[in-house]
């Protein structure tokens, strides 16, 4: 049996499998990228693909900590297209 890595929403805090998140990376060059592959080169942070978790990671600027830099308003529109589809 294979084995399915799991990770935490930082909004939420609960645990999903890696493949229901959705991956924010800042680059090695700095750039703050949303991470449709889940395999980009760099620092990553993981929320899941809902309103609320977004409403909470921009209230609660988690993302900016988790990545240790500022993220710009783009990357949370970005975020809320890639949930809805």
């Amino acid at each position: 049996m294979k084995k399915i890595p799991m990770r935490r929403c930082l909004a939420t805090n609960e645990s999903f499998p890696k493949k229901e998140l959705l991956r924010i990376v800042r680059t090695p060059e700095g750039n703050v990228t949303v991470d449709i592959t889940g395999k980009a080169n760099g620092k990553g942070a993981y929320i899941s693909k809902s309103k609320e978790a977004l409403e909470i990671a921009r209230k609660k600027k988690v993302l900016d900590r988790a990545l240790e830099c500022e993220i710009p308003e783009s990357i949370y529109d970005d975020i809320e297209k890639v949930i809805n589809g």
